[in-house]
């Protein structure tokens, strides 16, 4: 069955087209939770949370964009939310979903230092800075997903992941240099 037939049946609340459509989509979406929430039960909640919303609003789904980045963004925020409401801002960097952008200045860092030490480096930003870094960074969302996604500003999202980023490069300075830990 086409995508587009699926997301149309569910439009009309059908079941069955529901369970194709998240069989199809939580495995990646567990993924996305899990880089932001890291504990597993969190992560299922926020993903079970993020589909429940996307079938109550899924008459809004346009096709825009691809169903799978309108999902992501709902992730994004239902997992965002669960770090607000419980005040846990322990966000995972992994290496293998490190996406760089072209578009915003160099992110290159010296070739000895890890993607551990980065870990480590991006746990310790304040987090106003830790969510754009992420959000911008890792899940490769622009300027102005971002400020959506954060209600703030596109030149707040701009400025504040530009302090990050200098932020980052103190840190992994200070990590390098052997005077960290």
């Amino acid at each position: 069955m086409l995508q587009i037939d699926l997301i149309e049946k569910c439009k009309k609340n059908d079941r069955k087209a529901q369970m194709r459509l998240y069989d199809q989509y939580c495995d990646g979406m567990f993924c996305v939770a899990m880089r932001f929430l890291k504990n597993t039960d969190d992560a299922q909640d926020a993903v079970q949370e993020a589909f429940i919303k996307a079938f109550q609003k899924i008459h809004q789904f346009k096709a825009e964009v691809t169903f799978g980045a309108w999902l992501k963004r709902i992730v994004v925020n239902k997992s965002i939310d669960f770090l607000k409401s419980k005040r846990e801002y322990l966000i995972s960097l992994d290496e293998s979903y490190m996406q760089i952008a072209d578009d915003e200045d160099d992110w290159t860092v010296e070739e000895n230092i890890s993607v551990d030490m980065v870990k480590k480096a991006i746990d310790k930003l304040p987090d106003k800075y830790k969510y754009v870094v992420m959000l911008y960074l890792i899940e490769g969302y622009d300027h102005e997903e971002i400020s959506e996604i954060l209600k703030i500003a596109q030149t707040t999202s701009r400025t504040q992941l530009m302090r990050g980023k200098q932020r980052l490069r103190e840190l992994l300075k200070y990590q390098y240099d052997g005077t960290g830990h």
